[in-house]
């Protein structure tokens, strides 16, 4: 039930992983959908609170469940934390710890100090997540999955600028076209360093991966318009979307 429960979770809060998953072998899906039902709790931790220290406690609750499952402790009992115990090891709950730690970023409203924060950050969100997901269904070379995460990353939070800002957050460094046109260079640079690499990315690992397919079509539009992100207009066509899915799915995550 636990395992039900975590994919209905990913099915109402975060559609496009929910996708993914359902399109991934069913083995794979064991270890997606618990993950994904993880950073939709921890991603929306900070944000279900204007209390400040009540956020902080519940990304520590996280924090001490994943503690749990890394000292092989029957952790607390929750649906999505009974899931984790079931697929994560050691490596992976440490991993994930610093994903919950990062997200502490959201519960304030400080900027970041500076672009090796920004790169922290993301590497902690979207790169631990993916890393750990793929780690766990098969062999691959660690910075190749990393710096594809990076690129995700970046697109996610571009399309999350606008939102964030209503929030009263600083998520960019610099708003200029100029540093949003770095920073879209910087992200498709990534992709295609590991795009180079797939040959170190089994096919079972790179299922995972398949979650950022949207990234390189995002980036693109950054690249050629940078003004898209701060205008909230880097919604993709919905038909071009699921081409671009059904490609990645049947083509391979670096398309």
């Amino acid at each position: 039930m636990s395992f039900d429960a975590c994919a209905a979770l990913v099915e109402k809060a975060d559609p496009m992983r929910f996708r993914v998953a359902m399109a991934a072998p069913v083995a794979a899906r064991k270890v997606l959908f618990p993950l994904y039902a993880f950073n939709v709790e921890v991603a929306r931790a900070p944000w279900v609170t204007q209390e400040a220290m009540i956020a902080e406690m519940r990304l520590q609750w996280w924090r001490d469940a994943l503690e749990e499952i890394a000292e092989g402790k029957t952790p607390r009992r929750h649906e999505v934390v009974d899931a984790l115990a079931g697929v994560l090891d050691v490596e992976a709950a440490k991993c994930l710890d610093g994903l919950v730690a990062a997200r502490r970023w959201d519960v304030y409203k400080d900027p970041f100090e500076g672009s090796a924060h920004f790169d922290e950050y993301i590497d902690a969100t979207s790169g631990h997540l993916m890393w750990t997901a793929s780690r766990l269904l098969g062999a691959a070379d660690e910075a190749v999955v990393r710096d594809f995460a990076y690129g995700v990353g970046v697109a996610n939070i571009f399309q999350a600028v606008p939102a964030l800002v209503a929030q009263g957050r600083e998520p960019l460094i610099d708003t200029t076209d100029a540093g949003l046109l770095t920073l879209a260079n910087n992200g498709l640079q990534r992709l295609s360093q590991a795009a180079r690499g797939r040959r170190a990315v089994s096919k079972a690992s790179g299922v995972a991966l398949v979650a950022g397919y949207h990234a390189k079509g995002v980036l693109r539009m950054v690249q050629d318009t940078p003004a898209r992100v701060t205008a909230d207009a880097l919604d993709t066509n919905p038909a071009r979307d699921s081409l671009r899915f059904l490609n990645v799915s049947l083509r391979g995550w670096w398309r």
